[in-house]
């Protein structure tokens, strides 16, 4: 099924989308090739030239429209007076035929036939930059509004998009409801201070147009506390910023965060078997529905293969391996550092990106959970681990070529507890009343996690940067459009 149609009403589909009068939109290249309309009916298709053949009297288009991977291979027969380049946004009808090529089908277009028809909807500059060779992502970088013509990187935002409806059944199966959370807030979920202010232009320092300081969301989990506790469990999937002044493979001032808050959650593990459970799932997810589409859109062997490789790792039978900060540092203290006195770790340092893909990457060779980390290192609202008074009741997943995918928590439901950690650390209590209400009015426990999604779309893709699995990247010094 298609938007509501059936192949047995194939026929009248394809045939509506040659009135230029029609309301049905043409069907995509992708439709053609998965249900592909009777031989010899007529046919319109359109799309961009991805490559352009001769073989003797014979012209092949090679035609995309983004829709997936495949391109569809329109046969010109005749004179067609058009000087078709890479590039083009064309259009076409013509005859749909078995093919003799690799693919089962493909359109003929025969110019002395007078219902075929074939035209140049968009034109391009000979110094069009998209070309069949192959282009390097930092290239591809400076082309923000071409570069996603290219199959590697068409293929990622159909991959995100898939990942967005996978996440939505899993949590759907788990009862876990989506919601909305602000991106305009007044609170700083993390304590870091790396926020953007958010004002009008030409408010006055003494007037804020929200009446009180406001800025861009780093987190949703704050709001995403409250809802739990009215609807049970729930999750967002929201842009979150952070002006944080990092210029690495695995930062961006604006991202995407995928949040879920769970109520009756009273231990850490209960939050790392959801997350495992999670990813697994959208993984096999994408193995076994668009693996093909994502292969074939990448034509490096290498990269190929270090993608698969990277599916294998989140499906592996056994169970991701987990461990406490302390043994955390005692594992890279005694075998990775072995020997050195140099570069050791104490108890209290934080754990680098270098020390957590080692751990990942080649002392476990899986994603690992580590969990319990010293108190200090935390913000504010994680309450303290079980039979323990330095560390709090938190994880990390950290996954192999990327570092920390996943960071959660149980959260501190006790109001006097929360509280005096506000005091604590100084925070103001004024501004945090709103959040301290919830433990004040039928409280329950509960914790959650954040993902952050460019991460886990560049580790399924193989992408090397998450520069290059977002749209249009926001990062220090660089807003190009």
């Amino acid at each position: 099924m298609f938007c509501g149609i059936s192949r047995r009403a194939w026929r009248t589909y394809s045939s509506s989308a040659l009135s230029s009068s029609s309301t049905t939109i043409p069907p995509t290249i992708k439709h053609l090739l998965s249900f592909p309309p009777s031989v010899d009916s007529l046919v319109k298709t359109q799309g961009h030239v991805k490559a352009v053949r001769s073989f003797k009297n014979l012209h092949f288009v090679d035609l995309s429209d983004g829709s997936t991977h495949s391109t569809l291979n329109v046969v010109l027969n005749g004179d067609t007076n058009i000087n078709f380049k890479v590039g083009q946004s064309v259009s076409f009808v013509g005859k749909w035929v078995e093919s003799k090529g690799s693919q089962d089908y493909e359109l003929l277009y025969d110019s002395t036939e007078n219902e075929h028809k074939a035209a140049v909807i968009g034109e391009v500059p000979e110094s069009y930059p998209i070309q069949k060779k192959s282009s390097s992502y930092q290239f591809l970088r400076t082309l923000p509004t071409l570069r996603h013509r290219t199959s590697s990187l068409a293929s990622v935002l159909r991959l995100r998009s898939f990942l967005e409806g996978s996440f939505q059944r899993f949590f759907e199966q788990n009862d876990v409801i989506k919601v909305s959370a602000p991106l305009i807030t007044s609170s700083d979920c993390e304590g870091a201070g790396e926020q953007f202010i958010v004002e009008a232009k030409d408010s006055k320092p003494e007037n804020p147009f929200f009446g009180k300081p406001a800025y861009l969301t780093v987190s949703t989990q704050l709001h995403l506390e409250v809802l739990s506790q009215s609807l049970n469990r729930v999750w967002a999937l929201t842009p979150c910023f952070r002006a944080e002044e990092s210029h690495t493979n695995r930062h961006l001032s604006e991202f995407w965060m995928l949040e879920a808050e769970l109520s009756y959650i009273e231990s850490v593990h209960q939050i790392c078997d959801f997350t495992e459970n999670m990813i697994r799932y959208v993984t096999q997810d994408v193995v076994q529905s668009i693996a093909n589409d994502l292969a074939q859109s990448r034509y490096n062997k290498d990269e190929r293969q270090a993608m698969e490789a990277n599916w294998k790792t989140i499906l592996q039978s056994e169970p991701w391996p987990r461990i406490t900060y302390t043994e955390a540092i005692e594992i890279i203290n005694k075998i990775k550092n072995k020997g050195r006195s140099k570069g050791r770790l104490t108890w209290g340092d934080s754990i680098q990106t270098e020390h957590e893909k080692w751990l990942a990457e080649t002392h476990f060779k899986s994603p690992v959970f580590i969990t319990d980390y010293p108190k200090a290192q935390k913000p504010f609202y994680m309450p303290e681990s079980e039979n323990q008074n330095s560390t709090v009741a938190c994880f990390d997943l950290i996954i192999p070529g990327i570092g920390e995918l996943v960071g959660g928590s149980v959260r501190e439901h006790n109001y006097e507890k929360l509280l005096q950690e506000l005091k604590n650390r100084n925070m103001s209590i004024e501004d945090n009343e709103w959040y301290l209400s919830i433990r004040e009015n039928g409280t329950v426990p509960h914790g959650g996690f954040g993902m952050g999604m460019e991460r886990l779309v560049a580790f399924l893709s193989g992408m090397a940067s998450i520069k290059d699995v977002i749209a249009f990247p926001r990062t220090p010094g660089s807003c190009s459009c």
